[in-house]
Order: C-alpha cells, then sequence, then structure tokens
C-alpha cells in the first residue's frame, strides 16, 4: 500500500482518552460564559432603568447592545481564527470577558455600561465561532458530535447559573449594588476560562494546515490518538488537496453546499421561535392565563427542561446522526407550536396545555436544534476555511436572532398567538430541507467531508 492510499483510508478509530475531554470541557467554558453572559442581564433591566434614567427604547437598546456585538464578533472571528489560530482566539475571548464584566460592573456612566456590554457580545460572538470548531478538530471522528455538544451544553448550564446568580445577588445586596454584582461576577469564570484556555493544546488540524506537522504529532500524542503519525499523513493530504482545488476563500463553487447548509440551519434555528420563548416566556405564559408569580415559575421550568433534554442530545447526537434527530425535532416542534398558537388564539386558553406545548417545544428543540447547529457548522466546511465558514453560520444566527428578538412583540401584538403557527409552519419547512438537502455528517472524518460537496 502506497503512502498516499495510506492516506485516504480512515484513521485508526481512538478511544476518547482524559485529555481530550478535558480539552473539549476547557474550551467549553466559552460556552458557558456564552450562555452566563448574555442572560445575566434579565435580572438587572429595572435596576438598569432606574440608574441611568432611561426610556423603554433606550432601555431596549441597552439590552440589545451585547447582541450587535455578538453580530460583528461572529462577523470577524473566522478569518483570524484560520490565520493565527484557534487558542489565540480563545486568549483573546477571555480577556474580553474579564474586561467585559468588570467594566459593566462598574461603569459610572450609560456609555461606558453600553461599550463594555458591546466588548461582551464581542466575546460572545467570537466564542460561537472558535469554540465549537476547537472542539471538532482535536475530537475524534466518531465522538465529534458528542464533545462539540458539550459546548451547547455548557450555554444552557451558563443561562441556568445566570438566573441562579441573579436571584442569590438581588437578595443578598441592596437594589442599587445589586445590578453592579450581577454583571460583575462573570468576572470568576471569565478568569478561570483564561487560565484554562492558557493550558490547551493548539488544534491539530490548524497545525497541519500552517505546516507544522511535527508540533500537530506531538498534540495528537498529548490528546492520546493511538496512531498520530497515520492522523497527520491523513491531514496532510486532505490538506493538500484544498490547497490545490481551489484559494481558501468561502465564496466560491466549490463551497457552496457548506455555505447554503451553514446559513440554513441557523435560520431555522431562530424561525422555530427559540429566543422570543427564552426572553419573552413570562409574557407568553401570562398570555396563556398565568399569574406574574405563576409565569416566572413556569419560566424556570422551562430552563431546567432545556437543561435535561441537552443533556439527553449528547448521548444521541453521535448514536442516530444529526439528520435522526432533526427529523423527530422538526415534527414535534412543529406541533407543540401550533398547539400554543391554537391555544392563544382560543377564547379561554387552557394554562396547562400552553405550558404543555411550550415545554414540548423546548425539549423537541433542545435535543434537536439546539444541539445538532454547532456541531453541524463546525464539521461541515473543509479545515482551509472552517474558520470562516463557522463565522459564517453565527453570524447568520446572530442577525435572525437580533430580528426574531426585536420583532416578536410587534407581530405577537397584531396576529397573536398565529406568530407560533408562524413558527411552526417553519419547522415543517425544516423537515423538508433536512430531507431534501442537508449531508449526514456523523460519523465522516472532517479531512474527508469535502469529498461530501456536490451530492
Amino acid at each position: 500500500m502506497t503512502t498516499i492510499d495510506t492516506a485516504l483510508a480512515p484513521p485508526i478509530r481512538p478511544g476518547v482518552t482524559l485529555a481530550m475531554v478535558l480539552a473539549a470541557l476547557g474550551a467549553a467554558l466559552g460556552g458557558l460564559l456564552f450562555g452566563f453572559d448574555t442572560a445575566v442581564i434579565s435580572g438587572a433591566t429595572a435596576a438598569l432603568q432606574a440608574r441611568f434614567a432611561l426610556t423603554d427604547g433606550a432601555l431596549g437598546f441597552t439590552v440589545a447592545s451585547a447582541l450587535i456585538g455578538t453580530v460583528l464578533g461572529s462577523l470577524v472571528a473566522g478569518a483570524p481564527s484560520d490565520r493565527f489560530g484557534r487558542k489565540p482566539m480563545l486568549l483573546i475571548v477571555a480577556v474580553c470577558y474579564v474586561v467585559s464584566s468588570l467594566g459593566a460592573g462598574l461603569a459610572g456612566d450609560w456609555y461606558a455600561f453600553l461599550a463594555f456590554r458591546f466588548l461582551g457580545g464581542l466575546a460572545i460572538g467570537a466564542a460561537s465561532v472558535v469554540t465549537p470548531v476547537y472542539i471538532a478538530e482535536v475530537a475524534p471522528t466518531h465522538v465529534r458530535g458528542r464533545l462539540v455538544a458539550l459546548n451547547q451544553l455548557n450555554i444552557v448550564f451558563g443561562i441556568l447559573l445566570a438566573f441562579l446568580s441573579n436571584y442569590a445577588i438581588a437578595r443578598l445586596a441592596g437594589p442599587d449594588v445589586a445590578w453592579r454584582w450581577m454583571f460583575g461576577i462573570v468576572a470568576a469564570p471569565s478568569l478561570l476560562f483564561l487560565v484554562v484556555t492558557f493550558l490547551l493544546p493548539d488544534s491539530p488540524r490548524w497545525l497541519v494546515v500552517q505546516r507544522r506537522d511535527d508540533e500537530a504529532r506531538q498534540v495528537m500524542a498529548r490528546l492520546g490518538f493511538p496512531d498520530p503519525d497515520g492522523e497527520v499523513v491523513h491531514m496532510r493530504v486532505a490538506a493538500e488537496r484544498d490547497a490545490g482545488k481551489a484559494k481558501p476563500s468561502l465564496f466560491q463553487s466549490a463551497y457552496s453546499v457548506p455555505v447554503t447548509c451553514a446559513i440554513a440551519i441557523a435560520m431555522f434555528n431562530q424561525l422555530s421561535g427559540i429566543n422570543a420563548l427564552l426572553y419573552y416566556a413570562p409574557r407568553i405564559f401570562q398570555l396563556g392565563g398565568a399569574g406574574a408569580d405563576s409565569a416566572l415559575l413556569q419560566s424556570v421550568a422551562v430552563g431546567g427542561t432545556n437543561l435535561v433534554f441537552t443533556i439527553l442530545a449528547l448521548f444521541l447526537i453521535d448514536r442516530y446522526g444529526r439528520k435522526p434527530l432533526l427529523y423527530v425535532g422538526s415534527i414535534a416542534t412543529a406541533a407543540a407550536l401550533i398547539l400554543v398558537g391554537l391555544q392563544l388564539e382560543s377564547a379561554h386558553p387552557n394554562g396547562v396545555l400552553v405550558l404543555g406545548g411550550l415545554l414540548g417545544f423546548i425539549a423537541a428543540f433542545a435535543v434537536s436544534q439546539g444541539a445538532v447547529i454547532w456541531v453541524f457548522i463546525s464539521e461541515v466546511f473543509p479545515s482551509a476555511v472552517r474558520g470562516k465558514g463557522q463565522a459564517l453560520g453565527s453570524t447568520t444566527h446572530w442577525v435572525m436572532a437580533a430580528a426574531i428578538t426585536w420583532a416578536f412583540p410587534v407581530f405577537a401584538a397584531h396576529v397573536g398567538g398565529w406568530v407560533f403557527a408562524f413558527f411552526g409552519a417553519m419547522m415543517l419547512l425544516q423537515f423538508l430541507w433536512v430531507w431534501k438537502v442537508m449531508p449526514e455528517t456523523n460519523g465522516v472524518a472532517l479531512e474527508d467531508m469535502d469529498f461530501r460537496r456536490g451530492h
């Protein structure tokens, strides 16, 4: 067998070592901060409005300032990630998290607060690009989905951690300073992420693309791959194939399938209405007949359901694949959303059915779209443009998140529960897209993903 034949053969199937898991968990701290920093402002809106004398419009812009940063952060993170490496970008993200959290907590005026929240948004957007790519590139093929999905699990856990932190601080600190502690406390896990990132190895696949094969072998040996030499040869052939076929520019015919798929799955993720539920859950439950206190408790149930079913997805995504999860999730989310829409449009909505529908939706979403999106985008692109591709998918996600979040109150006021029927229809459309267009990436080596273009 020639060298090329050996390179094109599948690498030896490695076991999952502790070093691999620790590298994935370390990078996934970026996901935890992603969730924590996104949700922490939910407990401080009233205090911010009072402290800075904000109108309702100014308050909305204040909440959205980080979201604007996420769009720009995801847009610009891909190219430097491909050029300078995944680990240096993770270090920059960690520093931005630390500075943003301390700055927001100590801000003396509204403009300073906006600037630091915007910086935090840049870090969130960049983390949504770099973290999944890094984990995908240090993971063995047969557990790549599970390890990348750790990032989504940490995002969900970070959201719950923010809610718990806000609740505890509100009980322990006075209203004038509680909001400062809510933002400032994010510096603690941010510092932990910074320290851990220094200990992470570089991505071996990125090292091969940079022609640093010896370093890549050392990293793979450190991570516990049983055949680092064979893996590097396999990566080298794939890197030369990519270099020979096309320049590393994302928008060309050679990459049309992964580009289209990344945009589509990111759009469908937000067209499910997930952000509408997470941001406006108490209001939705009140529309269903719940009292204010009951609505807050039901919102906690949404967060808990999200966490439980995200954990379940970790055990399913590599066993059954990406497409089967989306098949089931598309149908289940559509049914749940249509049920909610019909109930909210009825003269006497049944609060139990509204709660059941929304919990059913969040469960189906968590085990399908929530788990699959970042895994799929991180693995569908060839190594030469993976960072740029992840940036494209993340930017699409954040732009759609902003659009849906800002538009939902307006549409809900005009069409009522039918907005949920629209979300349900989008999930049925997603089912057709998954069936007819989306490739299955489960079990395909990252270096071989290119062979699926045009299929």
